[in-house]
């Protein structure tokens, strides 16, 4: 029989939501939370024979330390796949996933699958590494994921013919292989083939997909900071504790802008975060820490900027899709442009 090992977060793991992401790495004999789906879609041939559970926070701090002792955990353990997530759009988790995998393929040389949605950085970050299955946006597409990477899993196992990435389902790896088609058609031939379609309107598939990419030219540097207006943009999610524009917690779709002309710092009670995606009690505590305003209108007093911007913009990274985050990054540039900043402080979590 075949054995099989699943890595999960903190919350699939039922340990605990964003409080327990600094959950260290643990390893339990058996199925826990999604282990059960995967077992049952891997049939009696496989055997899920461990579940191993890391908070996401703690995988993205403490990287290496997190991948070493799982790898430690492994040292020992019979296996002939591995398998991570599925992490639908969580950026963190997909992070999480994908470098255990990478350092699971590389040690032990077994195969490695785990599940992402298009818009969760992990893809971009490790599609090369291991097979990344295109899956959906949220746990709701928990059984249809783990459905697909079990299957896949099977064929591995199996020894069966294993077909390009886009009739399997996961991400291109940049891999090419030579295919011999049945019957024969010489290269002149598919080429000629393909111009035809492309001049008659109708579809056709490249035999050499080149993909498209965001380049974003990098800016001139600022001549004199000291004559400079700069503003401050943020994604992790500080508003006023009312929260006026109604920024989603998670997967936002607004972003809003606040006047900070008349004070010199965030003042807690007055300011919060409303971002999902890390522990708010520091941030709650003294905004500052996201937004640091103290320090910019510092800077402004001894002269070291000319002066910060009256309003800083905020919303929310976590979950947010790439379209979005590109359609609000515009409004808020066209904005900036309107009122002469000159350079803008971004911040994250």
């Amino acid at each position: 029989m075949k054995k099989a090992i699943l890595y999960i977060n903190q919350f699939f793991g039922q340990i605990g939501g964003e409080e327990k992401a600094d959950f260290p790495p643990e390893i339990r004999e058996g199925l826990v939370g999604p282990a059960m789906e995967l077992q049952k879609q891997l049939g009696e041939n496989v055997k899920v024979t461990h579940t191993i559970i890391c908070g996401d926070n703690y995988m993205g701090s403490n990287t290496e330390e997190a991948i070493k002792t799982i790898l430690g955990f492994l040292e020992d353990k019979e296996f002939d796949i591995f398998f991570a997530g599925p992490a639908f759009r969580a950026g963190r988790y997909g992070s999480a996933c994908g470098h255990i995998g990478k350092a699971v393929k590389e040690k032990f040389n077994v195969p490695v699958i785990s599940s992402m949605n298009e818009e969760n950085p992990g893809v971009n970050m490790f599609r090369q590494h291991i097979y990344i299955f295109k899956g959906g946006a949220s746990a709701a597409a928990m059984r249809k994921d783990i459905k697909k990477m079990a299957i896949f899993g099977n064929k591995i196992l199996n020894g069966e013919e294993l077909l390009s990435a886009d009739e399997e389902g996961y991400y291109g790896r940049g891999i090419r292989r030579q295919v011999w088609l049945t019957p024969s058609v010489n290269a002149a031939d598919r080429v000629i083939d393909m111009l035809l379609k492309k001049v008659h309107g109708e579809p056709f598939q490249t035999e050499l997909p080149i993909p498209e990419q965001d380049i974003v030219p990098i800016a001139e540097p600022i001549k004199d900071l000291s004559k400079a207006k700069i503003a401050i943009v943020t994604s992790g999610g500080i508003v006023p504790v009312d929260n006026p524009d109604r920024i989603q917690s998670a997967s936002a779709t607004r972003w809003g802008k606040y006047d900070v002309s008349n004070i010199d710092r965030l003042e807690s009670g007055i300011f919060k975060t409303i971002h999902a995606g890390f522990d708010p009690a520091a941030a709650n505590a003294d905004p500052n820490v996201i937004v640091p305003l103290d320090v910019m209108k510092a800077y402004e007093k001894e002269g070291k900027i000319g002066k910060v911007h009256d309003y800083f913009y905020s919303t929310v990274g976590t979950g947010t899709t790439q379209g979005e985050a590109a359609r609000m990054g515009k409004e808020i540039v066209k904005d900036l442009q309107e009122a002469g900043v000159d350079g803008v402080i971004l911040t994250s979590t």
